[in-house]
């Protein structure tokens, strides 16, 4: 899953206005996108509207998808550096494998939390005789100080979840009422899936230090007294204590959030860097095969095409 973003520009998380006496909430639709094997998503961050919500740069939500089997998910061998991965999948199975030699399937319930640092390349495959296909991946930036870290790995089978108002919760990333996720990130940040199972409403206690966003994957949502369909990011900017939330029997959201990211990005293909150079030069690695990135056993096709630079390296 990758975007031709080619700058992240930072936004104020006070862009938000009082509207008689409320906090107004900036409306971003989704744009469609097609990832490996030409599966659609619906994909809200980075867009013009929004860059990043804390270090949450990347946004992608994939299906819910029936397809023949043979026909879900399949992205070749492609490179990342700077950023982590983030997969949270609700339905299905992907099989990934990496640079490092790692080979893990995801089942539902599960995060695959892919840290490039100064480079890996991965490859992404659903499984022979899977049908049906519903994920989120996002992208968390790395500050400058991890941003060349060495690649790494981790798969999260099991994650911190509780019951309350008729909603499944289940804690990404972060820590939030009291629970820690054991997914290690470099920022400090939130990440948290709502199921709903009867319908209703809820209220959430938020960080007034963080911006937070909320996406409806499916269902009906009411985002503090406003409808929001699916694919419709609901950013709220900084500063909030609470969150009203209110949804139909069945719905999910994902809400993200964190402190404000500080630096200055790039944001080009796969590659998230701190400067223009940064990305040309992982692209001159990726396509001369250089050792930095490499190569994914257990794919039997090419490596992906890098774009051309839409600057002059």
């Amino acid at each position: 899953m990758s975007t031709h973003e080619t700058r992240s520009e930072l936004s104020s998380s006070y862009d938000c206005p009082i509207v008689e006496g409320n906090r107004a909430i900036q409306r971003i639709a989704s744009r469609s996108a097609e990832v490996g094997g030409g599966l659609p998503v619906n994909r809200v961050l980075p867009s013009r509207h929004r860059r990043m919500v804390g270090a949450w740069c990347f946004l992608d939500h994939a299906g819910p998808a029936v397809f023949k089997s043979g026909d879900g998910l399949r992205v070749g061998p492609h490179p990342h550096i700077g950023l982590q991965t983030f997969t949270w999948m609700i339905e299905g199975q992907v099989m990934h494998r990496d640079s490092l030699g790692n080979e893990q399937l995801i089942r539902p319930g599960e995060v695959n939390l892919m840290t490039a640092g100064h480079g890996i390349a991965h490859t992404e495959v659903s499984l022979p005789g899977e049908d049906r296909l519903h994920a989120v991946q996002l992208w968390i930036a790395l500050p400058n100080a991890e941003r060349d870290r060495p690649p790494s790995f981790t798969h999260h089978g099991a994650l911190p979840s509780w019951q309350a108002d008729g909603m499944h919760f289940t804690l990404l990333a972060g820590r939030f009422a009291g629970q820690q996720s054991p997914a290690k990130v470099f920022s400090e940040l939130v990440g948290l899936d709502l199921a709903a199972s009867t319908g209703g409403g809820t209220r959430l206690t938020l960080e007034p230090g963080f911006e937070y966003a909320v996406l409806p994957l499916t269902g009906e949502w009411l985002i503090n007294g406003e409808a929001f369909a699916a694919d419709e990011l609901a950013y709220l900017g900084r500063g909030l204590e609470r969150l009203e939330l209110e949804s139909s029997a069945g719905a999910r959201a994902v809400l993200v959030g964190g402190v404000p990211f500080s630096e200055e990005i790039f944001i080009w293909w796969n590659f998230v860097g701190h400067s223009k150079a940064e990305i040309a030069q992982a692209q001159d690695d990726w396509e001369q095969g250089r050792a930095r990135f490499p190569e994914v056993a257990g794919f039997d096709g090419p490596r992906l095409v890098a774009p051309a630079l839409p600057w002059r390296p």
